[in-house]
């Protein structure tokens, strides 16, 4: 087999992880996450992180790699993924990258140069102080098309972008395709859902796994974790770390994080559909078929696998 890469992608709550694993049994594969919550020790619940079980007994590269009392660059994950991915065709098996952050899986199919810009404490000090609104603001002016993709309520993530384009003057991120010299074709596959549709798996999935998501929040605070932190986590961590904190009702933390994961699943489409190279699919026989005739052709271009 030629050196191929699967990638399985889609918004929060698709069913990505489901289909992967299926794919993954079928075709001889293992998994590597694209989750940027996922990377952290702890962050299981609210981060949908699959459990041992719902492994199936197919091996998942980058979970678990990183304490959340720091933050995780694109950088360190993408020197990761790509260390897994040659792994795995060293053992003449399929990788699948598989999860919804769209950086993460930019950063390995476009071959991404990450901007080497160290942390500027002044300046990082300094923006900690303005209102996420303030740093959004910044950001448009600086960088339009980060601001577009980038999570508007997270500071961290804000801050840092902000530090990129003012320290190396260039907009975030700068991609040179082929840069980190892969030696793999690459099949991108997009889960479809209809709103609809999407928005009931989030109201589900949620429902689930709330009480579960305030009981770790609980427990990753006692253990250490500064609910600041907990916040700069996003989404589900944000708005449990609120409600603990007696900022808001039980109530408006549900109404809250229901709202914010549908923007959040939103904004991941915008990220996903600049790709013309992904194909949607609906089924899992769709997705087989398509991997087929991937894996049949020994050396496809970028052309042969557009739409």
């Amino acid at each position: 087999m030629n050196k191929k890469l699967i990638v399985i992608l889609g918004q929060t709550a698709s069913g990505k992880t489901a289909l992967s694993i299926k794919l993954a049994r079928k075709f001889n594969g293992e998994i590597i996450s694209a989750d940027s919550r996922q990377v952290y020790k702890g962050l299981d619940v609210g981060s949908g992180k699959i459990t041992k079980k719902e492994m199936q007994g197919i091996p998942h590269h980058l979970l678990d790699v990183a304490s959340p009392a720091r933050k995780f660059t694109v950088a360190q994950y993408q020197k990761l993924a790509l260390r897994a991915i040659k792994k795995i065709h060293q053992k003449n098996k399929l990788p699948f990258l598989v999860g919804g952050t769209g950086f993460y899986i930019q950063s390995i199919v476009e071959g991404m140069a990450i901007p080497d810009v160290k942390p500027n404490w002044k300046l990082r000090k300094k923006l900690s102080s303005y209102s996420v609104e303030k740093l959004y603001g910044m950001l448009k002016k600086l960088d339009p098309a980060r601001a577009k993709t980038i999570d508007p309520k997270n500071p961290v993530r804000l801050i840092r972008a902000i530090e990129i384009v003012t320290l190396s003057g260039k907009p975030v991120p700068k991609t040179l395709r082929g840069h980190t010299s892969q030696s793999f074709d690459v099949l991108q596959i997009g889960i479809k859902r209809t709103p609809d549709e999407l928005k009931k798996a989030i109201y589900i999935r949620l429902q689930k796994r709330i009480k579960g998501i305030i009981k770790e929040v609980r427990k990753l605070n006692k253990n250490g974790l500064s609910f600041r932190r907990l916040e700069e986590l996003g989404l589900e961590y944000r708005y449990a770390a609120q409600y603990l904190q007696d900022k808001i009702s039980y109530e408006e933390m549900e109404t809250k994080l229901e709202k914010e994961i549908w923007q959040f699943s939103k904004r991941q489409m915008t990220w996903f559909k600049r790709d013309t190279r992904i194909h949607w699919v609906k089924t899992q026989k769709q997705a087989e078929n398509l991997i087929k005739d991937f894996i049949k052709k020994e050396c496809p271009t970028s052309e042969e696998i557009k739409h």
